[in-house]
């Protein structure tokens, strides 16, 4: 069976600045892996490569077995049409720190646009399964809310429901407590634990520690664009074995 998503040799620059640095990592089907690092480490431009919003300089990205972004033609790579990665784009749930709702448009019909664009439903139909989305998250009764009239947590909730109306294989998320008040933070990381409880994979860029010790099943360390010790979090948050996770470690604890 192949992994849920594979990253192989991934190097990204910006200009001058060489942001990832040849970074290799492996998810199960129904894993959570967790990603620590300072800020400037390459964490958030990991997830933009996965799903092909950054295009890696060198190496590739895989889910499920199926290159993203890219083509093998003879011995080399070649980018996909716009419009094939974006037909991918929909396998991978993106949930960011700052919401990204549509401003104008209400909680449920924020969920059920990319089910109308993307899996053609009726209208009718895709706001019966945005209701449906919601109520999962915890917001069944928001559904005519606009944006402005939720919290950031309900916000965020609502940008969780949005990911899932696709029924994505793998779910990446950046960072998605950080933008709230510190109140706000537990109902949104509930929603995180039921997913994980329910056997979704997920990515998640995390500072919350003591989160990606209690929902992880691996937990990855990245610094200066390269990933520096990954295992099961009692190892890595516990038992670090290198000097620069121990170093962050004991910043952050």
């Amino acid at each position: 069976m192949a992994a849920a998503l594979e990253i192989r040799n991934v190097h990204k620059s910006f200009g001058p600045r060489e942001v990832l640095r040849g970074v290799d990592l492996t998810v199960r089907q129904g894993d959570v892996v967790a990603i620590l690092g300072p800020s400037g480490s390459g964490k958030s431009t990991l997830l933009r490569t996965i799903n092909h919003l950054e295009r890696p300089d060198l190496g590739y990205v895989a889910v499920l077995g199926e290159l993203i972004g890219v083509e093998v033609r003879g011995a080399r790579l070649h980018e996909l049409p716009p419009r094939a990665v974006r037909r991918q784009r929909t396998r991978i749930g993106f949930v960011a720190q700052s919401f990204n709702l549509f401003p104008n448009l209400t909680a449920r019909d924020n969920v059920a646009e990319p089910l109308i664009a993307h899996k053609r439903l009726a209208k009718p139909a895709a706001h019966d399964r945005a209701v449906e989305l919601l109520a999962e998250v915890g917001l069944g009764d928001r559904g005519d809310a606009y944006p402005r009239q939720l919290s950031g947590g309900q916000q965020q909730r609502v940008a969780i429901a949005r990911a899932l109306a696709l029924e994505p294989d793998l779910l990446l998320f950046d960072e998605p407590t950080s933008a709230l008040d510190p109140e706000l933070v537990g109902e949104v990381l509930t929603v995180i634990r039921r997913l994980a409880a329910g056997g979704a994979t997920l990515v998640i860029v995390t500072h919350e520690i003591g989160f990606a010790r209690e929902v992880a099943d691996a937990v990855a360390f990245i610094d200066g664009g390269v990933i520096v010790e990954q295992g099961p979090p009692a190892d890595v948050l516990d038992n670090p074995q290198q000097s620069r996770t121990r170093e962050f470690l004991a910043r952050v604890l």
